[in-house]
């Protein structure tokens, strides 16, 4: 997994795993994201569980990024960007607790690091309700099942991508420009 030694990961949950991977896919320095679940009680969840919003399970991302072109600080400024951290449970017409705002923090570095984006958010007062994003300590990630993996690049068509997902890689295309990948 590791490229250059400076590998990291970040797993983060807002809203649909399909969007997270589309947009995070598109970034400079990150190797590797893999749509799955995490923070639940069900060992091996399948996605009709998770959706069933009885597994306590959110659709996460986990992603593999170089640190020396990525930073997680980054990685958080994206993914604040591209979802609304004050809706609880939902996003859009996504709606669940599988669909929370929540960064499964793998290091108390990166638990400091999100509280303090969370905290610099609210002095902004960018969103006229409370960030609910939830930080809790990373344990067991398991990967989706084949058929999500790679959803928006294998799927571009899907209405879902269409309406949803592209106005996402839209809107990193002109604020993230800078780390986008230049070759994919």
């Amino acid at each position: 997994m590791t490229k250059n030694g400076n590998t990291s990961i970040a797993t983060l949950g807002g809203g649909c795993f399909w969007c997270l991977e589309a947009v995070f896919s598109e970034i400079q320095g990150v190797y590797k994201v893999i749509s799955g679940y995490s923070g639940g009680k069900v060992t091996n969840p399948s996605y009709k569980q998770v959706c069933s919003g009885k597994t306590g399970h959110a659709e996460v991302v986990q992603i593999s990024f170089d640190t020396k072109l990525v930073s997680f600080d980054e990685l958080l400024e994206i993914f604040f960007t591209i979802h609304d951290p004050t809706q609880l449970n939902k996003q859009g017409n996504d709606i669940g607790s599988q669909y929370r705002s929540v960064i499964f923090y793998h290091s108390e570095e990166q638990r400091e690091e999100a509280a303090f984006a969370i905290k610099v958010l609210e002095q902004k007062n960018i969103w006229k309700k409370p960030i609910v994003t939830e930080l809790t300590p990373q344990e067991i990630f398991y990967p989706a099942e084949d058929y999500h993996q790679n959803y928006f690049m294998n799927n571009p068509t899907h209405s879902y991508c269409t309406f949803v997902i592209s106005s996402k890689i839209s809107k990193i295309q002109q604020k993230f420009s800078h780390k986008l990948k230049i070759n994919k």
